[in-house]
C-alpha cells in the first residue's frame, strides 16, 4: 500500500509556514491513516481467531510443503466433523514448531514425543493421542548410517579417531536425531559429539541421509520410521546406505492440544482423532488417507503418562553430563546430581497428574 497525501492545499509551496493550520490537519490525518496501518494486522488476526478457526501443527515428515499435502484429507475430515475450519502450519525445523506452541499459535499438533515433553511442561499442552502404524509396532529405533564403503565397519573404529570424521545430526529437539543417540552413544563413552567430530551439520533426517549417501559426511543420525520413506523416495541412494547402530525402542510420536481450548472441543478433537480410521463406513477411506501421511494406521487414546520415557532420556543425559563434567569439588557434583534427580522427579510428578508445572 503507497500513502500519498495532497499537499497543495497547505499553501502554496506545501511548506508547513505558509498555512500552519492546514499542516495540523494534515499531521493529524497522516498519523490516523499510519495507525490504522499498523492495526490492520493485528485487527484481521482477531477476526480470524474470532471464525473459530484451529490450528494443527505438524512435525515435518521430509519437507514442509510435502507434509501439507499429506495431512490435508485428513484435516478436511476434521474440519468437517468440528464444523469449524483446520489451518495447518508445518515449519522446517523443530524449533519454529516449538516456537509456535510457545507462543499459542497452535491449538493441535503432531509433534514427537521429546517435543511433546517439552510443550506439557512449559506450554500448557497436553497429550491426547499417540499414533499407531500398521505393522503393530510400538516405537522406532534410532540409528547411526555410514555408507556401505565406509571404512567406519563398527562403532570402536568410529571410536577411534576423534576430530576426524564429518558428522550430520538433527536439531536438539529431535529425538531420534540428537537426545537418544547422544544419550546411549556419545554421554555413555564421555563424549560429546559437538566436539567429537571434525564438523557437524545440522538439518532434518531426509537430507542427513542424502548427505551421507552422496558421500558429504562420513555418518549421520536418522531412524527406522524415517528411513522406510527415504527408501520410497530415494532407492538409489538409499541402497548406499548401511546402519552401523541401532538404539533402544523410542515410543511413536503423540497428538497434543491447548489446554486453553474448551473442554468440549478438546473433548470433540480427541475423539475425532482417536476413532479415526477406525469407525463407520468412511474407515477405509480415512486409513487410506493416513498412509498417504508414513504407514499410519490410526491414533490410540494416551495422556502425558507416554512422555515419560522421553523424560527418562533427559535425566539420563544430564546425568551423564554431569558425571562427565570436571568438577571443583564432589561437594558441587552432588549438589548438580541432586538438582537433577529433584527436577526429574518433579517432571514425572506433572505426567502422572500429581504436580503442577515446575
Amino acid at each position: 500500500m503507497v500513502l500519498q497525501v495532497n499537499m497543495a492545499w497547505l499553501g502554496r509551496s506545501g511548506a508547513p509556514g505558509r498555512s500552519t493550520a492546514g499542516w495540523r490537519i494534515a499531521h493529524r490525518l497522516i498519523c490516523m491513516l499510519l495507525l490504522g496501518l499498523v492495526c490492520w494486522p493485528l485487527m484481521a488476526a482477531g477476526q480470524n481467531k474470532d471464525t473459530g478457526a484451529l490450528t494443527f501443527g505438524i512435525l515435518p515428515i521430509g519437507g514442509p510443503s510435502e507434509s501439507l499435502v499429506a495431512w490435508r484429507p485428513m484435516l478436511d475430515d476434521m474440519s468437517e466433523a468440528l464444523h469449524q475450519h483446520v489451518r495447518s502450519i508445518s515449519v522446517s525445523t523443530y524449533e519454529g514448531l516449538a516456537q509456535a506452541i510457545a507462543e499459542d499459535r497452535v491449538d493441535v499438533a503432531f509433534v514427537s514425543g521429546r517435543m511433546a515433553l517439552q510443550a506439557v511442561t512449559r506450554d500448557r499442552m497436553e497429550v491426547i493421542a499417540q499414533l499407531t502404524r500398521g505393522d503393530g509396532s510400538h516405537g522406532y529405533y534410532a540409528v547411526l548410517l555410514v555408507r556401505k564403503d565406509s571404512p567406519i565397519r563398527t562403532l570402536a573404529d568410529l571410536y577411534a579417531q576423534p576430530g576426524h570424521w564429518r558428522f550430520a545430526r538433527s536439531e536438539t529437539l529431535s529425538t531420534s536425531g540428537y537426545l537418544v543417540p547422544e544419550t546411549e552413544l556419545f554421554a555413555s563413552h564421555k563424549l560429546d559429539s559437538d566436539t567429537f567430530f571434525a564438523t557437524v551439520k545440522v538439518d532434518n533426517h531426509q537430507n542427513n541421509a542424502l548427505a551421507v549417501a552422496n558421500g558429504e559426511v562420513d555418518v549421520a543420525t536418522n531412524n527406522t520410521a524415517d528411513l522406510e520413506r527415504f527408501a520410497q523416495r530415494f532407492p538409489d541412494q538409499d541402497a548406499r546406505l548401511h546402519i552401523l547402530w541401532k538404539s533402544t525402542l523410542i515410543p511413536h510420536a503423540v497428538i497434543i492440544v491447548r489446554q486453553g481450548l474448551a473442554p468440549t472441543l478438546q473433548a470433540d478433537i480427541a475423539a475425532f482423532i482417536t476413532h479415526y480410521a477406525k469407525d463407520g463406513r468412511n474407515a477405509a477411506s480415512e486409513l487410506a488417507k493416513l498412509k498417504r501421511i508414513h504407514d499410519i494406521s490410526g491414533f490410540a487414546p494416551a495422556s502425558n503418562v507416554v512422555l515419560t520415557p522421553f523424560a527418562d532420556i533427559d535425566y539420563h543425559l544430564d546425568r551423564r553430563r554431569a558425571l562427565n563434567v570436571r568438577w571443583v569439588s564432589d561437594a558441587a557434583m552432588q549438589a548438580r546430581l541432586r538438582k537433577i534427580e529433584s527436577e526429574h522427579q518433579q517432571v514425572l510428578q506433572m505426567l502422572e497428574g500429581t504436580a503442577s508445572t515446575p
